[in-house]
């Protein structure tokens, strides 16, 4: 199979009907089918069944592995901003020269070739919202890649996907005189400007042609988000914080993406009554600050109050940078989820959040043909990623 692996890889550039062979086939779109397979022509999936009813057409390349999954869609990361060498020319996740900068877009730092694009995509990510990352009050914009490509261009799917914004000790100015110094500051900067991105929106409207304002990027920015046209995403870990988050978006009736939450268990009434999706907190994040009442429940939780979520691989301050997906899905899995709801976290429940499902997150005709080959149940720590297929082109064949 690895021999066969290498020469689809080989053919990669241009093979692109392929028929996957899997022992198991986990659609995210029904039941796991056994001895299935997976059908991929120009690039996009034609037919997913069982061997018995799905005839492989000539000319196709076969490859085969224990179990199949849709390619996995990893709900935030700074990867491609942030790189492997924790060194300061590949760290452009957070520019501190001020607290707010929604006008900084990701596709401009994202390096395609970053050496942990590459790690994340042969364990089965194939999708990335990313960008911009937790550590001042707004750090910019966040995009929508796939783990291909060797330029942004290439691999944008959504180009600004969301503005990125951080409200708690993550947020907060260590230097005197430096705003936010405090929470209730915080909040009120974010509000100062949403106002006045109302009001450059509302000029904007009314202005004669020839006659609009003059352009000002960051007011630019803020009013696609007062306007509904962006969500505003939230990294936030304590309860009252994650209150004043719902609290700010309803006063300007924004679309609202809750980050992290590690204490979304005291509030989890508030959360679902806001009807606010969450992109919970990674299960190896470090239990310390803001974040020092996190669990590996987290997600059961949030699954039991009936609160749309999904799971990610986040912020890691130090090297690499980045988690592993399938591994926070398995450890998701072994604290409270069934195997086929800490999938859907990281495939279609995660592709519905960001609102990309009907194009990627589950195996059905129509979609992307991404998807990922393992020797053994994904979330088993010795089971190993044996091949990856995004859009139907080989990308990945090396045993991870």
């Amino acid at each position: 199979m690895r021999y066969a692996l290498m020469l689809a890889f080989a053919a990669g550039a241009f093979a692109q009907n392929i028929a996957v062979k899997g022992d198991t086939v986990h659609t995210a779109a029904g039941a796991p089918i056994s001895n299935g397979v997976v059908l991929i022509r120009d690039g996009k999936v034609e037919r997913v069944g069982p061997a018995s009813q799905v005839q492989i057409p000539a000319g196709f390349q076969t490859l085969s592995a224990k179990v199949v999954t849709p390619g996995f869609v990893d709900a935030h990361s700074v990867v491609g901003l942030s790189g492997y060498q924790n060194q300061p020319q590949d760290q452009d996740q957070v520019e501190r020269s001020s607290p707010m900068q929604p006008e900084l877009r990701a596709i401009d730092a994202y390096d395609p070739n970053e050496k942990l694009v590459e790690f994340v995509r042969s364990l089965g990510v194939t999708t990335l919202h990313t960008g911009h990352g937790p550590g001042i009050l707004v750090s910019g914009q966040t995009m929508i890649v796939k783990t291909r490509g060797n330029s942004p261009e290439a691999a944008v799917m959504v180009p600004v996907a969301m503005i990125a914004a951080t409200l708690g000790d993550g947020a907060r100015e260590s230097q005197p005189g430096r705003s936010p110094g405090t929470r209730g500051k915080a909040i009120a900067m974010l509000r100062g400007e949403f106002i006045k991105a109302q009001d450059y929106a509302d000029k904007l409207a009314k202005a004669e042609k020839g006659k609009e304002p003059p352009r000002d990027l960051r007011m630019e920015a803020f009013a696609r988000v007062v306007k509904g046209e962006l969500p505003l995403l939230v990294t936030v870990h304590r309860a009252n914080d994650i209150i004043s988050a719902i609290r700010l978006a309803k006063e300007f009736n924004l679309r609202l993406v809750l980050d992290g939450v590690a204490e979304a268990p005291m509030v989890l009434e508030e959360i679902k009554a806001s009807g606010y999706p969450v992109i919970v907190h990674a299960s190896q994040h470090r239990s310390d600050g803001d974040a020092e009442n996190i669990s590996f429940e987290t997600a059961s939780k949030l699954r039991t109050a009936g609160i749309p979520f999904a799971l990610q691989t986040g912020y890691e301050a130090y090297v690499p940078k980045t988690r592993v997906l399938l591994w926070e899905a398995g450890i998701a899995a072994a604290n409270g989820l069934s195997f086929d709801q800490a999938l859907a976290s990281i495939t279609i429940d995660a592709a519905r959040i960001l609102g990309i499902d009907k194009r990627v997150g589950s195996l059905e005709p129509g979609k992307d043909g991404d998807l990922a080959m393992f020797d053994g149940d994904p979330f088993e720590y010795t089971t190993h990623c044996t091949g990856v297929v995004i859009e139907g082109k080989v990308v990945s064949s090396e045993k991870r």
